[in-house]
């Protein structure tokens, strides 16, 4: 009698390829995860044994003055690298393809598009040193504003604690746009022309096809760019770092800066974990609402 042997189950032998990925996803994410929380339980700074003083630290978030500080300008920060980034990139990825690449052609539009995205790939702390030179006291700034009769209108742009936060914000602005304007040209790109082609017969403007066309299509990069963007607004440090270090005062505090000045400049490494473990449920918490409410819309 023949032998019929089964062939192996699909996608069994894929298996060991996702191994070294997901070692690595252990070692470098989920170890440090656990580690923090910990860390965050007990009163640490860094030498010797962590002495386990249980949800002491998360209890002294709650009447700490700089935490809730930082977690005010958290939202600020969210402004400037999700919500006003994700909205103007719509706007300008629509102009470029619909209006600015049918009038002037691709080559105009891969120029444009190549010059926003650069503040994308600049290193944080060129770009730091920048804008640092441009809106100091005696910068770039200020030279032309006194240069064009507007003496008046110069500040101390990061030294102010009433136009640091907004300040730093305009720079966010500037390094986030690129992010998903790409993106969103790359979604447009998957769009029929045949839907333009129909609306501008029927008669619509370029504001009609972008809110009834556009908008609704591209809704699932909407999502991906915003969940995206906001989480690194959550995380933001680097930026802050290097522009103000989280002054004058607390008026530029954020959460990522305050765990930073608690585990390398004050040495509490507990203080610092609860903060930082903070800040990841947090992110968890963002991440897992946008997804819920993106796959509600899509059934």
């Amino acid at each position: 009698m023949k032998t019929i042997h089964q062939p192996p189950a699909r996608g069994r032998g894929y298996a060991v390829f996702l191994l070294p990925g997901l070692l690595l996803s252990l070692l470098f994410l989920a170890v440090p995860l656990v580690m923090t929380f910990f860390y965050s339980l007990t009163q640490w700074q860094g030498i010797g044994s962590p002495l386990f003083i249980g949800p002491d630290n998360y209890t002294r978030l709650l009447g700490d003055a700089d935490f809730w500080a930082s977690f005010r300008n958290i939202a600020f920060v969210i402004l400037g690298m999700a919500v006003v980034p994700t909205l103007l990139g719509l706007f300008l990825a629509a102009l470029l393809f619909d209006y600015i690449g049918k009038k002037h052609g691709d080559g105009v539009v891969a120029l444009l598009r190549s010059g926003l995205y650069l503040p994308q790939v600049i290193p944080v702390a060129v770009t730091g040193l920048m804008w640092g030179w441009i809106l100091a006291p005696e910068g770039a700034l200020n030279s032309l504003l006194d240069k064009a009769g507007l003496k008046s209108l110069a500040h101390n742009w990061l030294g102010d604690p009433d136009l640091a936060l907004w300040t730093v914000l305009g720079v966010l602005v500037w390094i986030q746009l690129g992010y998903p304007l790409v993106l969103f040209i790359s979604g447009l790109q998957r769009i029929d022309p045949e839907l333009y082609e129909a609306a501008s017969l029927d008669g619509a403007s370029w504001w009609k096809r972008f809110t009834r066309v556009t908008v609704p299509i591209l809704r699932p990069e909407v999502y991906v760019v915003l969940v995206t963007t906001t989480i690194a607004g959550l995380k933001v440090f680097a930026q802050i770092f290097v522009l103000t270090g989280g002054g004058p005062g607390n008026s530029t505090l954020v959460p990522a800066y305050f765990a930073y000045q608690n585990f390398f400049e004050r040495a509490d490494v507990g203080y610092g974990s609860a903060i930082s473990s903070t800040i990841t449920l947090l992110v968890l918490l963002v991440a897992g609402s946008f997804l819920t409410r993106q796959a509600r819309e899509e059934i």
